[in-house]
């Protein structure tokens, strides 16, 4: 089945305005000052939150990488 009209090109891109990408903000590590993701864990400290530190040897989460 086809459309009853065609859609107008403003119509289209305004539709489309809100579909951009938006840049990923990062937080720096209180503990080792490198970037990363808000409420992600920090790969090298294991640091996620005032209070919490995760710690997973099998992945290398906050452990000392030798």
């Amino acid at each position: 089945m086809l459309p009853a009209q065609r859609q107008s090109h403003g119509r289209s891109r305004r539709r489309r305005s809100h579909d951009a990408l938006k840049p990923i903000k990062l937080v720096n590590c209180p503990l080792m000052g490198e970037a990363k993701r808000p409420h992600r864990v920090s790969p090298d400290s294991g640091y996620v939150r005032a209070g919490l530190r995760i710690s997973v040897p099998k992945l290398g989460i906050g452990t000392d990488r030798v």
